[in-house]
């Protein structure tokens, strides 16, 4: 691994797209449990870097999943 592609990884981690559908659901669990400790805690690059991780793997998912089983009891637009 180049010195660059370490830094990306250490700064973003893996690309979700690289990620198995498991690996995937356990980053955003991961990231859930940590957001607010991170947001009420964690230096500003921490925030930042838990904005774009959390972005890029919700992201993967939706291309993933782009039918995925929406509960209709949930807030809507039409709220």
């Amino acid at each position: 691994m180049t010195d660059a592609t370490q830094a990306d990884v250490f700064e973003i981690g893996i690309d979700p797209a690289e990620l198995t559908e498991d690996d995937l659901l356990r980053e955003l669990s991961s990231l859930y449990r940590t957001r607010l400790s991170t947001l009420r805690h964690g230096p500003d690059a921490a925030l930042a870097n838990h904005f774009k991780r959390t972005a890029a793997l919700e992201t993967e998912y939706v291309v993933r999943h782009p039918g995925r089983e929406v509960d209709p009891s949930r807030l809507t637009q039409d709220f």
